[in-house]
């Protein structure tokens, strides 16, 4: 048995550095593992994160700011809210894991060596050698990996090193682990002495498309509701239209939790589906677009419905000049897609839900680590530190909605108050 078997013989622990709206966070928790802490620095992100994972405690500040003292205390708390009140825990974490800002290394932007966002991976670093997990897992864009950028991941590895950590890095293609969109990461994962480090294979037999994503979904232009807001109650023949037509892929993120605690939520109630208004020629020029090719004006490619997704990104943020990023035209209607068909394309469940806006929600879902393939390496971990995890039976509620209407300066405000104060702030602003 490898060193790192875990005292706790039912859910080992872990914490997300880098948590944006929870990606990386549901593949970990769906591998078996809970998540106790979660750290974002962006009120926005870390309202929606708040929202899907209740029983998590959320960190919103810088984590060049934090210390592993104040995320242990946070810690004990998310102890307790996973319904462990009364059992002993002994500090020991299993997997710290996160993904930090990627725009320094990535081959889409200025790849500049001293990108300031570039230092957050040794700030990863501190805190992974600061908390002592058994395992740690960093992600990352492929550039970083390549040209001078190199030196950042041999720096790492290095440090890493000499505090007793051996590590692997591995490039990995969600598009190999169930999900419908061709879309590279790195992942460098790291263990203490005596645990095993490798990486999940390729599935085989892995057929999953866009067709299988968002076909059952319907025509939002039919709901009127979905041009002022993003959520609309279906008819129960709606509902029962999409339950015939869903694939074996839609099922499993209607229906299929893993080793996750399940969700409360309605079905019928269809969210992060606010309409797009094009103009006239806009959507005759969509419609003329075949699949798979890209709009001449626009430069927006075609999904092909029996094809794969291209990479879904998530634009700039308002510190970088608040690009949007482009987004897919959708394969059989002459309309970008939705956030929730963006959020189907990158195996988010239909329970989790983003941000109201689509600017807000596209971001969340481009910035994330596809749930199925944060899960595949979770699940490689799992074995690695050789537990057994437990399937959470009773279902839990998520958080309330106002979390993800919030404005930027309102987000900011929600955590300035504190969470002491937040409930009563929420039903203020309602």
């Amino acid at each position: 048995m490898d060193k790192g078997k875990t005292s706790l013989a039912k859910r080992p622990i872990a914490i997300d550095l880098f948590a944006g709206v929870g990606g990386f966070s549901l593949g970990i928790e769906q591998a078996g593992f809970d998540v106790l802490v979660a750290v974002e620095s962006d009120p926005v992100h870390a309202c929606a994160y708040k929202f899907n994972f209740p029983l998590t405690e959320v960190i919103c500040a810088d984590v060049a700011k934090l210390t592993a003292s104040t995320i242990r205390q946070a810690a004990f708390k998310g102890w307790d809210a996973h319904n462990k009140t009364g059992t002993l825990w002994d500090g020991q974490i299993d997997l710290v894991f996160g993904g930090p800002p990627c725009q320094g290394f990535s081959i889409m932007g200025k790849r500049l060596i001293n990108d300031d966002r570039n230092h957050l991976v040794l700030e990863f670093c501190r805190l992974v050698i600061e908390l002592n997990p058994r395992y740690f897992v960093m992600e990352n864009v492929p550039g970083m990996v390549t040209g001078k950028h190199k030196t950042w991941l041999n720096k790492l590895k290095n440090k890493f090193k000499l505090h007793g950590y051996h590590g692997k890095a591995q490039i990995l293609n969600a598009a190999d682990f169930g999900v419908p969109q061709r879309r590279k990461r790195l992942f460098f994962c790291g263990a203490q002495a005596g645990i095993r480090v490798y990486f999940p294979k390729t599935l085989e037999g892995n057929n999953v498309k866009v067709v299988d994503a968002i076909a059952d979904l319907p025509d939002l232009d039919s709901f009127a509701e979905l041009k002022t807001t993003d959520e609309v109650l279906l008819s129960a023949e709606q509902l029962a239209q999409i339950e015939h037509k869903t694939s074996f892929y839609a099922k499993l993120l209607r229906h299929n939790n893993y080793f996750a605690y399940p969700r409360l939520w309605n079905p019928q109630l269809l969210t992060s589906s606010m309409q797009t208004q094009h103009n006239q020629t806009s959507i005759a020029r969509f419609a003329a677009t075949n699949a798979n090719q890209r709009e001449p004006i626009s430069h927006l490619r075609r999904l092909d419905l029996n094809g794969l997704c291209h990479t879904l990104r998530a634009g700039t943020g308002s510190d970088r000049g608040s690009y949007t990023s482009p987004r897919p035209i959708h394969p059989i209607l002459p309309r970008v897609i939705s956030v929730r068909e963006a959020a189907r394309l990158h195996s988010f469940p239909d329970w989790f839900r983003l941000h109201q806006t689509k600017w807000h929600g596209f971001r969340q879902v481009g910035n994330s680590v596809p749930p199925l393939l944060a899960q595949a390496v979770g699940k490689k971990i799992i074995a690695a530190l050789g537990v057994t995890p437990t399937i959470p039976q009773k279902p839990i509620m998520t958080g309330d909605p106002q979390l993800l209407r919030f404005e930027a300066c309102q987000a900011r405000e929600y955590w300035v108050r504190g969470n002491w104060e937040n409930n009563q702030f929420l039903m203020t602003s309602s």
